[in-house]
């Protein structure tokens, strides 16, 4: 039988009575919605219920399957202990998607559970489901696969759903997706995180697209919009959608409020048939190969060696020696310090600069600190090389430092930071995504050396020619 239906459902602790004390009357509209999709599920009365959660264990690089026989989580965390849930998983399920998991390559498995406890992104939905079989007379005698999310790409989380519809479809497993995820949590300035520009274009975005079941479209929001936004569920959401890869499907959005601050969406995913036009997973990659080849024949010169020095690094673990006479004089002629930045997906991949030059010329620092951007930066692992193809670089050439006697003479779009105590010292570039206040920039610059938040530093800014 195998996916029979799936939802995107919000887990804020405050939706329980036990927690909320009457708060939870403000969201009201999402509890009602949240019961109508319970009600669905008690009605369908699935073998197994696959929840995806950003609050089990999550790897920057691997997706967590729980593994075991089942588990036991409760709200103690949120003073409400009584709140108690009990699963049995399906184990013969989870093996077979680990199993298909290592056929295809993708990081995935039951290893490094630090806390078998379950998270409440797992425990809200399931309470839910509980109480609609209770309403419905039945015994909630369905089976749970647990999936934390990963820092992986989004098409790696559209893959482990398309693998997750396999492993339903080959046991005949009656399966219902739950994919458990806030939205925004930059909705309001009276909210418990404040607001950003972007937590309403994301909530609206997310919600028209779920509207129309354009489920390709989830692999193709910004980076920036997901991290200005502050989403939890948006990986959440695209394993669900890889799980109806190839399915025509009708959707309904049962709810959206804001109220809190933060966005709690309701929406169901109901598949009507096969519908081969909704390959998304492999229309994506198609789309993505052609934008990396167009963008590659346009490179600029700077980036084009930064890119030449990483890949003969990475595949060969050698340096670039000789820079084709072809590119400009002004990389041979001149000095200066220079950040190399790497990017895979949107995220950070690898980031190594010098502030002012150490080595013959721009060319030279631009090889030197792009082999230490993708096999030296502490923060992570070394390139491979089946990711060179995926690789997004920027170089940065910098300019002269100069003293600010405050911050009022900083601006985060034009001037990167020096903050320095004694012998420590922090640097953050100009205009990264993200990065939208002085004292934000100074803060992150703070914390990459190691200076507490009430040290006294010396400021300084600069300006950097960034080449894409």
């Amino acid at each position: 039988m195998g996916i029979i239906a799936g939802y995107a459902v919000p887990h804020p602790p405050m939706i329980l009575p036990e927690i909320g004390r009457g708060e939870e009357k403000t969201i009201q509209p999402t509890i009602d919605a949240y019961r109508a999709v319970a009600a669905e599920i008690a009605a369908l009365d699935p073998e197994t219920i696959v929840v995806t959660t950003p609050h089990s264990v999550m790897y920057s690089d691997y997706f967590h399957i729980s593994p075991g026989r089942g588990a036991y989580g409760d709200m103690s965390q949120f003073g409400a202990g009584s709140v108690q849930v009990n699963v049995a998983y399906d184990e013969e399920m989870v093996s077979l998607l680990c199993e298909l998991a290592e056929r295809s390559g993708l990081r995935a498995g039951t290893l490094g559970e630090r806390d078998k406890h379950i998270d409440h992104g797992t425990m809200i939905p399931l309470r839910f489901i509980e109480q609609a079989y209770r309403e419905a007379g039945k015994k909630p005698d369905y089976r749970v696969i647990r999936i934390g999310l990963s820092g992986l790409p989004l098409l790696d989380h559209y893959a482990l759903g398309i693998l997750v519809q396999k492993a339903a479809d080959d046991l005949g497993r009656r399966t219902v997706m739950a994919a458990s995820g806030d939205l925004s949590h930059y909705l309001k300035e009276t909210g418990p995180y404040g607001f950003h520009e972007e937590g309403p274009v994301y909530d609206e975005r997310i919600m028209d697209t779920f509207r129309r079941g354009a489920f390709n479209e989830l692999l193709r929001y910004p980076a920036a919009l997901l991290e200005g936004a502050g989403e939890c569920g948006h990986r959440s959401f695209t394993i669900m959608a890889g799980a109806m890869d190839c399915t025509a499907v009708e959707t309904c959005v049962f709810s959206h409020q804001d109220v809190t601050g933060v966005g709690y969406g309701v929406c169901s995913v109901h598949p009507t048939g096969y519908d081969a036009s909704r390959n998304f997973g492999e229309q994506y990659v198609e789309e993505h190969d052609r934008y990396l080849a167009e963008k590659k024949a346009a490179e600029d010169p700077y980036v084009q060696l930064a890119r030449m020095a990483v890949e003969k690094y990475v595949k060969e673990k050698k340096q670039l020696d000789e820079v084709p006479d072809s590119f400009p004089d002004e990389l041979f002629d001149r000095k200066a310090g220079v950040f190399v930045s790497l990017h895979l997906d949107g995220n950070l991949r690898g980031c190594i600069g010098t502030i002012a030059p150490v080595q013959d010329c721009i060319a030279e620092e631009i090889v030197s600190n792009g082999i230490s951007a993708c096999s030296r930066d502490p923060r992570f692992d070394a390139v491979t090389e089946d990711e060179l193809p995926y690789l997004e670089y920027s170089v940065d050439v910098m300019g002269e430092p100069e003293p600010v006697e405050s911050k009022d003479q900083l601006d985060v779009k034009r001037y990167g930071v020096i903050v320095t105590s004694g012998a420590r010292r922090g640097l953050l570039l100009p205009n990264l995504d993200g990065v939208k206040t002085v004292d934000q920039q100074i803060d992150i610059a703070r914390k990459k050396a190691g200076i507490g938040p009430k040290e006294k530093i010396r400021l300084e800014r600069f300006e950097a020619v960034r080449h894409y």
